[in-house]
């Protein structure tokens, strides 16, 4: 392309997140001394996403400490940082990526770690001022800056980032209504039992939860929201709504340039793509999980980033080896811990361990007497030695995980060395 500029690298990481971000760190730290480049859409340096909703919302964290690494780092460790570089094509055959602004760049392996963007509404008023998202520095300075105006507050989504938000918001003294279409909060990641106590916890600090409820669009005043129109006809009041429903995958680029996927982009075991020389992490690549049964899925978590970038960093080092981990997941709402392990989705059997009343309990999740996940509150001990349980593999007994005085390393079926999971 006449005027534009050509550069070329050993490897080129699309997305300067937490997973593309690691891929560049664990390269580095293996040794490996091709040249490397970064590239991100956003201006910033690299840094972590999940502070967005809790403590940098809640003006308890500065940017600064948000950051991955200094940017002195990535100077010593010769990263070629390219911020605010947005990846529009990719030419497979001719090994090169090109940039909105005509760039192109050439590689021998490139990373694809871009995640994914906000998903929107599709519904009227999903554009108006004053509707935001949360996935970015940029959309949690914008909703900051709005705050002060603001005494009224939708919420609209009951995952991680809604359920986050508002007790942040709520804890500001703002008048806060979350609302759900499922039937309970967290309704793709956990059972009724933690969403019971999580309700019951947002409602005790006069947060409203709309659940099992539709939202036909958002009403507007001068381009500005200024409440919610339900399905049912109901307007709830707002002069600010956030909206939290999920991500969707940044993947068009790859797709278009042959790549297998839809929901996603699929790789194999070491995070290869069908394209040659084209691998993809994180919140945007479908793999077979061993933790569900094989299972092609997308894990949207800091785990999975950070453990298939050391994957394609093995890979690409000349050491492979396959993606294997255990999916964990945390949140922080109020004084509450929240520590997810394993996939809940497909248990026969919900086990609670300790009391409720205490705000310090597990529950179990099994399939086939086998523990598959955990969500643990305020029980960090029962979440370390869960993992080790999910990780083996072997049946356990369900009396003994109820019993919380009987440590969950003990409760194994049978004596002996406990079998191992199978890696897919």
């Amino acid at each position: 392309m006449s005027g534009a500029t050509v550069s070329d690298y050993d490897v080129v990481i699309v997305g300067a997140g937490q997973a593309g971000a690691q891929t560049a760190i664990a390269l580095r730290q293996l040794r490996y001394q091709g040249t490397i480049a970064l590239i991100g859409d956003e201006p910033e340096l690299p840094y972590e996403r999940p502070p967005l909703s809790k403590a940098y919302l809640a003006g308890e964290k500065s940017f600064e400490r948000l950051l991955i690494r200094p940017a002195a780092f990535w100077q010593e460790k010769a990263v070629d940082l390219r911020p605010g570089c947005r990846i529009d094509a990719v030419d497979p055959a001719a090994r090169r990526v090109t940039a909105a602004d005509g760039t192109s760049i050439g590689y021998r392996r490139l990373v694809w770690a871009t995640g994914g963007t906000a998903r929107r509404l599709d519904c009227p008023g999903a554009a108006l001022a004053r509707v935001h998202s949360m996935r970015s520095r940029a959309d949690a300075d914008r909703l900051a800056s709005e705050l002060p105006t603001a005494r009224q507050v939708v919420v609209i989504g009951g995952g991680y980032i809604g359920l986050e938000a508002a007790a942040v918001l709520v804890g500001a003294g703002k008048e806060v209504t979350l609302i759900e279409a499922q039937q309970h909060v967290l309704a793709r990641m956990s059972g009724t039992m933690l969403a019971r106590f999580l309700e019951a916890e947002h409602r005790a600090r006069g947060v409203t939860l709309r659940l099992g409820t539709a939202v036909h669009g958002i009403e507007g005043r001068d381009g500005t929201a200024c409440g919610v129109r339900l399905a049912s006809g109901e307007l709830v009041p707002a002069d600010l709504v956030i909206v939290g429903v999920g991500i969707v995958p940044a993947v068009a680029p790859l797709l278009a340039a042959g790549a297998r996927g839809s929901n996603g982009v699929e790789v194999d075991a070491v995070c290869r793509t069908s394209l040659p020389g084209v691998y993809a992490i994180g919140d945007c690549a479908t793999h077979a999980n061993a933790f569900a049964d094989g299972a092609r899925i997308r894990l949207e978590s800091v785990q999975n980033a950070n453990d298939m970038a050391g994957t394609v960093a093995r890979s690409i080092a000349g050491v492979a080896h396959p993606y294997y981990a255990v999916p964990w997941f945390w949140s922080n709402q109020y004084d509450l811990r929240l520590q997810t392990v394993g996939l809940a989705a497909g248990h026969d059997l919900a086990v609670l361990r300790g009391a409720i009343d205490a705000r310090s309990f597990s529950v179990i999740y099994l399939r086939n007497g086998r523990v598959v996940a955990l969500d643990c509150v305020n029980a960090t001990k029962d979440y370390m030695q869960g993992r080790k349980l999910i990780e083996s593999g072997a049946d356990v007994r369900s009396d003994m995980i109820a019993d919380s005085t009987v440590d969950l390393s003990k409760c194994f079926q049978s004596e002996g060395h406990p079998p191992m999971r199978s890696r897919i």
